[in-house]
């Protein structure tokens, strides 16, 4: 069996960085896809694999620079009785199920590493922003967005290979995608995702021209978007499929578009929900007399009556004129608080009309004034 450290072109004791940098050095000197066909650098590839895979583990190196094996309970375990208590010997366990339930039920060779027997592999998802209007929010509108995004490669059809014939079995994990490496006391192994393949089972040898064996290229696309009426602002629409394409499985799942929704404010209408409130400042005379004043809602105006003696604070609801509820039947109310203003200077000819004015009317008019002074009085 050939020295670790010299698989690695490197001398017994070398640091963790001086591996990993030996290890990525030769791993793509030897790879099969910069070598197609050739045996002995297939073979190479191989080694250097089970060497780092030794030399990486800081238990597995130590094991093998004291006693030259990784696995000390395999030399001193045999015939049952010495060493280790006969580890070598009928105890040998195969993990191989269990490598086998890990590989697909935790997504090697599925969803995660895209080439495996279960799971289709999917595309990353794409964020991108739109800013509506207040009234766009509320009533729902049509926008188109420009973004970029991975596609599918037209001329390939998303393999990566120039033809359908330049597209191999990988030799290195027999189309698997997977490979099953030993690792730990009495030949427990585990399978791990083939790193020559990427774990797809396939080696391209004649990449394709146009994505340069990606099986996708980067595309700018003006993507036109379906705002739901009742949308508000800081929510994310999600459109399955519209994100970037699976690179490297032609029968992957693209990602989804997620949309930040940004809306900007409206100048007298307050969003809570999907009811809308407004403060509306009136004058002391319209209060007393009461008036009809012209109102914003969320598709334009509207006409509130407001009666004779409206209070300050008085609240008046619109039924069904707030926002559309969102993906439901139905809309808010809009909700109308007054606020009664008092001029801030008068005449004194004014100021005496009124004075005159207020000596006509009676206290019990002012019914909360009147309870106001009783209560002084009794306290």
């Amino acid at each position: 069996m050939a020295d670790l450290y010299e698989s690695l072109g490197l001398s017994k004791g070398a640091s963790a960085d001086e591996i990993k940098s030996a290890y990525r050095k030769m791993a793509k000197k030897y790879h099969p896809d910069q070598n197609p066909g050739d045996k002995t650098a297939e073979a190479k590839f191989k080694e250097i694999n089970s060497a780092y895979e030794t030399l990486s583990d800081p238990q597995k190196k130590a094991n093998y620079d004291r006693f030259g094996t990784a696995d000390p309970a395999r030399n001193f375990g045999g015939g049952g009785g010495g060493g280790f208590g006969g580890f070598g010997q009928g105890m040998e366990f195969d993990f191989g199920d269990l490598g086998d339930f890990i590989f697909n039920n935790f997504g090697f060779g599925g969803d995660m590493f895209g080439g495996g027997r279960k799971g289709r592999m999917r595309g990353s998802d794409i964020q991108a922003s739109v800013i509506l209007s207040f009234q766009e929010s509320c009533l729902g509108v049509n926008k188109t967005i420009t973004f970029s995004r991975m596609e599918k490669c037209k001329d390939c059809n998303g393999s990566g290979a120039r033809n359908g014939t330049d597209v191999e079995t990988c030799s290195y994990c027999q189309g698997t995608g997977r490979v099953r490496q030993s690792r730990g006391f009495g030949g427990f192994s585990m399978v791990t995702p083939c790193s020559a393949c990427n774990a797809t089972g396939k080696v391209i040898r004649n990449k394709c021209g146009s994505c340069g064996g990606k099986g996708a290229q980067k595309k700018t696309v003006s993507y036109e978007v379906n705002i739901p009426a009742g949308i508000a602002d800081g929510q994310t629409l999600n459109i399955a499929g519209e994100g970037d394409y699976a690179v490297g499985s032609p029968d992957g799942m693209s990602g989804s578009l997620l949309i930040a929704v940004r809306v900007t404010p409206h100048p007298l209408l307050m969003r809570d929900g999907f009811d809308l409130f407004l403060e509306l400042p009136i004058s002391f005379t319209q209060a007393i007399l009461g008036d009809k004043i012209m109102i914003p809602t969320v598709d334009g105006t509207t006409i509130l009556v407001i009666p004779p003696y409206t209070q300050n604070g008085a609240r008046h609801i619109l039924r069904g004129k707030g926002v559309k509820r969102l993906k439901q039947m139905g809309h808010g109310d809009l909700i109308v608080k007054i606020l009664v203003e008092i001029p801030k200077s008068l005449d004194r000819r004014t100021i005496d009309t009124i004075r005159a004015l207020n000596v006509q009317i009676d206290d019990s008019e002012y019914p909360k004034t009147k309870a106001y002074r009783d209560r002084l009085r009794r306290g």
